[in-house]
């Protein structure tokens, strides 16, 4: 099976390229349905998160109580890091479907090097970008630039991908979804 690994930084299109695959018929593994599930009660990260930050836990993490705790502590994101990252690696590598080819939803592909056989970067111009973000709920310009000052710069993941579709009109992406299928499993 061929793992294609598909990234890019915050409002790039990750979400909707990701959907075109699925809709394709390619299996997809998502790293932040991943985390909900690992979150959710229940979840492997309940426990672990539970004792290193009980404020942030009932019987489930509380997303928004762990945003605090980062905003009061910074270096709470690392340990918090090193909690997740592991769990979402075991549930990442125990999806294994028979089929030829499958998509690993992975916003911080490069940043973690994580490794895959092949990877794509979904991406569009900085304004269009910061266009698609700032029209999300609750988000403003310092929130943006915040998680845009973790992410590795778009020329860098440029420069690493193996393939890149820039999302500039949902047809045209679709069409490039379909080609880079045929391509991939053709050259398995």
């Amino acid at each position: 099976m061929i793992r294609l690994g598909l990234t890019g930084s915050i409002g790039m299109g990750k979400s909707t390229t990701a959907a075109m695959f699925a809709a394709a018929g390619v299996p997809v593994w998502d790293a932040d349905a991943a985390v909900h599930r690992l979150y959710a009660p229940g979840g492997a990260a309940v426990a672990p998160l539970a004792a290193a930050f009980p404020e942030a836990v009932s019987d489930h993490v509380d997303r928004m109580a762990l945003k605090t705790v980062i905003a009061r502590d910074p270096a709470a994101l690392d340990r918090i890091e090193a909690i997740v990252h592991p769990l979402v690696a075991a549930d990442r590598d125990a999806f294994r479907p028979s089929v030829p080819m499958a998509v690993f939803d992975i916003p911080l592909l490069f940043e973690k090097s994580v490794q895959m056989d092949r990877t794509l970067l979904v991406t569009a111009p900085a304004v269009l970008q910061r266009a698609r973000v700032l029209s999300r709920p609750n988000m403003t310009e310092a929130m943006l630039d915040t998680i845009l000052s973790r992410q590795m710069p778009d020329r860098d993941k440029r420069a690493r991908a193996d393939h890149i579709i820039e999302t500039l009109d949902p047809e045209a992406t679709r069409l490039q979804v379909h080609a880079l299928i045929r391509y991939l499993t053709q050259h398995a």
